[in-house]
């Protein structure tokens, strides 16, 4: 709760405390590093798709501290409600892709003799591999794409040139339940639903709430007993 509060907070006053000022050049180092800072939370925060209205309350509120003012409301009994809200507007907005995701994932099951689980994962083995196939527990090593259903790639480590490791118990569900259907040297493509991927919060700004996501992955070894650490960027 904090952290939320924290972070959309911050991303109000970095973003709206100039409302009204002309935009200042930005020149030295510190000033594009603040200039990075305020661009980058609010983006994340016009992902809430205020109403002016709101937006206006937002900005009042935040001059009003700064100018330090005495609060028109209990501000800590409001700013908590802040969470509701949030998870509100992140479910009405992930709701259409949830539907676009269900229809291309049963698209994929009918049409690419996919195969799909109790927990709603789809998936196709392009290459079986050989040998034992991996346990939560274990470190894999892998190649992969991913992208959305609409085609367009969030992330690959062919890209980077670059495979990864990581522990199968420390990503995201699609891909712990996915990655122990093949062997080394296997290939598998997994169509992930939202619920088992990064449901309505996403993972912004590459991927939606709601999303639906596909991933060609290449298990390239298993490392039994390595420790290892989280997948860098999306954490799959």
């Amino acid at each position: 709760m904090k952290k939320i509060l924290g972070l959309t907070l911050a991303s109000i006053l970095l973003f709206s405390c100039n409302q009204g000022q002309k935009p200042v050049k930005i020149e030295t180092d510190d000033d594009k590093t603040y200039y990075s800072v305020g661009y980058l939370y609010g983006k994340r925060f016009a992902e809430f798709k205020l109403s002016e209205k709101e937006s206006a309350a937002l900005m009042q509120g935040v001059r009003e501290g700064i100018d330090g003012k005495k609060e028109q409301v209990k501000t800590m009994e409001f700013a908590m409600k802040f969470k509701d809200i949030v998870q509100k507007k992140m479910a009405s907005k992930s709701t259409g892709e949830i539907e676009k995701g269900k229809k291309f994932l049963a698209d994929f099951v009918a049409k690419e003799g996919a195969k799909k689980t109790e927990s709603g994962l789809a998936y196709k083995i392009i290459t079986p591999g050989k040998g034992p196939k991996p346990k939560p527990t274990d470190t894999v090593k892998v190649h992969y794409k991913g992208t959305l259903i609409d085609g367009k790639e969030f992330d690959s480590s062919y890209k980077r040139d670059k495979p990864i490791e990581f522990p199968l118990n420390r990503v995201i569900k699609g891909w712990t339940e996915g990655m122990q259907l093949v062997g080394k040297g296997g290939k598998i493509k997994l169509v992930i639903p939202s619920e088992l991927a990064y449901g309505n919060a996403g993972a912004p700004p590459s991927i939606p709430g709601g999303a639906t996501l596909t991933f060609e992955v290449e298990l390239l070894d298993i490392v039994t007993g390595k420790t290892g650490g989280e997948h860098e960027g999306h954490n799959h």
